[in-house]
């Protein structure tokens, strides 16, 4: 089972930016794939960038339009997303999970269980 932490949320206005971290534990890393999701209140949960961790092959949703970057960080099984020119439509909890493939990521198709998230609030 693998257990995610994630860290780094915040307010912010519109136009800032905001990095989050997220650390991995329980299960070996060499061949998955890891990721970001948000969910605004009453909206469905949804995939907003994944990173493999053998080639560090990166992959993003259309809504993030170059203004976010995922990457591994510098501790062991940590993934990092640094967010730029945040939008208020940016609002929502933002969760880290993991995946076989980044399609599954996609697709949600995520094998830890889901954590607190961290708030992401941005003010218009």
């Amino acid at each position: 089972q693998v257990q995610l932490v994630e860290s780094g949320g915040g307010l912010v206005q519109a136009g800032g930016s905001l990095r989050l971290s997220c650390a991995a534990s329980g299960r070996a890393f060499s061949y998955y794939v890891m990721g970001w999701f948000r969910q605004a209140p009453g909206e469905e949960r949804e995939f907003v960038a994944g990173i493999t961790w053998s080639d560090n092959t990166t992959s993003y949703a259309d809504f993030v339009e170059g203004r976010f970057t995922i990457s591994r960080g510098n501790a062991k099984n940590t993934a990092v997303l640094q967010m730029n020119s945040l939008k208020p439509e940016d609002t929502a909890v933002y969760y880290c999970n993991a995946a076989n493939t980044l399609s599954g990521l996609q697709e949600l198709r995520v094998f830890g269980s889901w954590g607190q998230g961290t708030q992401v609030t941005v003010s218009s």
